[in-house]
């Protein structure tokens, strides 16, 4: 295997590793084209998260899913609720290896990507974004999910 150094590490855990094949275009990107992550390794896997609380009843109770309309904010809950589940691992953002991005509006994209800096500043997991017909909950524009490594020992 001729495999080429990595263009950073994860400051968490350094098994988790950034691949840019351009790295002089890495400021253009607001992902990495890859991820990888080295052995020993455990993985999260995280569901999908919406603007909804993260317990609610099923099947849903509509009150209980009442969303914010601007996508920054439906962003902001989403990723509030992926926090919660990350420091109960005992994780961090840069533990984060992949996302995979539902919008209902291809258009929301920035206010989204923006609002995920906020929590991931300059660390930037490989990435999916897929436009869909709509979500589990009338209002709701965005769902996301993430796959994270667990450091070594953890």
């Amino acid at each position: 295997m001729n495999k080429k150094p990595a263009y950073q590490a994860s400051p968490s855990n350094p098994n988790i590793q950034e691949i840019q094949t351009e790295p002089e275009r890495r400021v253009d990107m607001p992902y990495a084209p890859a991820m990888r992550v080295e052995s020993p390794c455990g993985l999260l896997f995280i569901s999908g998260a919406t603007p909804s609380p993260l317990y609610h009843k099923h099947p849903h109770v509509i009150a209980e899913h009442d969303h914010p309309n601007r996508i920054e904010d439906q962003t902001r809950r989403a990723m509030e609720t992926i926090k919660t589940i990350l420091e109960h691992e005992g994780l961090t953002w840069t533990d984060v290896v992949k996302v995979t991005k539902y919008l209902t509006d291809i258009r929301d994209q920035d206010g989204m990507v923006a609002v995920m800096k906020e929590y991931f500043g300059s660390w930037t997991p490989a990435s999916t974004t897929i436009c869909i017909n709509q979500l589990s909950t009338p209002g709701a524009r965005i769902e996301l999910d993430m796959i994270a490594a667990y450091p070594p020992g953890k």
